[in-house]
């Protein structure tokens, strides 16, 4: 019984003890700076909801104006399970600061917002971007925009959660419906960061992804590995879905929520859409970049083996083994692997 507490207490330890020597040691000289890795794998995309029954009884009209809530034009589901390479992704949303220098680099325009003393303070987001404006940017960083499916990836984390942090809706854990009325630091609301240690990811301003927007994709996708979305964006017609006439046309998706808009679009699993030429929908347009993890086996096992590190901190003794055997299929040998296998092993006999 003492010998197990003590497994079980190293087991936390090695957790807490990967946590703090990751940022110093590879993680410091194989992650580019200020972003964070996301293993590759499986994971749960989107949410299955039920569409209230009642709207089956309502007149063509009627179903028209209702099309806009989330819960009669259901986009977030079927759930899904997607398969996604390992990446990188901006660990806060790009910057003023950042922006500034691009521009100042390329010549390329400010943005809306970009004289408002309440939006364009330096480590504020940069906000009032299109998609054609966030792509550049990411492309000048020798990154590029994360995949709708990527940017769930890094907001849910390994436990799926409904908001970045967890289940549980937390009012000091984002900025949301007009708590304050400007944006806040990209490195603000740290309890609210995701699993990943992914910042606001919920709130603040809404995020550019790569994807063409269609609300059916879910269904119709049968793309699980990698996905980037539909081949072009669903063509939303007043006369259709949707009754507002600037909807016409063909979007993009944009993530998170922001600031100003209501709870119900920062959960992990929300999805909305904007014109690519827009700038300015909801007060706050950002983004932030990610990249592809290329033939570096050596980093996606180190990844492994802080997950599973992490997990048998949390006791969660299957999910360590299946962690630590990825790791040790990238690379059998490695005696740190071989070792941390034997500690998971005691603890599921």
């Amino acid at each position: 019984m003492n010998t197990r507490k003590s497994i079980k207490s190293l087991g936390a330890a090695l957790a807490v003890m990967a946590l703090l020597v990751a940022p110093n040691s590879w993680a410091e000289t194989q992650v580019p700076e200020d972003m964070v890795i996301v293993p590759g794998g499986p994971f749960l995309m989107g949410i299955d909801k039920e569409v209230d029954p009642k709207t089956k009884n309502m007149s063509k009209r009627q179903q028209l104006k209702y099309a806009v809530s989330r819960e009669a034009f259901h986009d977030e589901g079927p759930s899904h399970t997607v398969n996604l390479d390992t990446f990188v992704i901006d660990k806060y949303e790009v910057s003023n600061k950042q922006y500034e220098q691009f521009i100042k680099a390329t010549g390329h325009p400010a943005p809306a917002y970009w004289d408002d003393h309440n939006r364009n303070q330096p480590k504020q987001p940069v906000s009032g971007v299109n998609w054609h404006d966030a792509n550049a940017y990411c492309s000048w960083a020798n990154k590029r925009l994360p995949t709708e499916a990527e940017w769930e990836k890094a907001a849910r984390g390994p436990d799926g959660y409904k908001y970045p942090w967890g289940n549980e809706l937390n009012e000091n854990y984002a900025n949301f419906g007009r708590n304050k009325e400007f944006t806040a630091d990209v490195d603000s609301y740290s309890q609210g960061k995701s699993a990943y240690g992914v910042y606001n990811m919920a709130g603040n301003v809404f995020e550019w992804v790569q994807d063409w927007y269609d609300p059916h994709y879910y269904q119709a996708s049968r793309h699980s590995l990698n996905p980037t979305g539909p081949k072009e964006g669903a063509f939303l017609s007043a006369t259709g879905t949707y009754l507002d006439r600037i909807a016409v046309g063909k979007k993009r998706v944009i993530r998170g929520g922001s600031w100003y808009a209501p709870a119900e679009t920062i959960t992990t699993t929300h999805r909305f859409w904007n014109d690519p030429m827009n700038n300015s929908y909801g007060v706050g347009l950002g983004f932030r970049c990610a990249r592809s993890v290329e033939n570096n086996s050596e980093l996606e096992g180190r990844t492994y083996y802080m997950n599973a590190l992490i997990e048998m901190g949390a006791e969660k003794y299957p999910q360590a083994m299946k962690s630590i055997e990825n790791a040790l299929s990238l690379d059998a040998n490695n005696p740190e692997y071989l070792e941390l296998k034997k500690m998971i092993q005691k603890q599921v006999r």
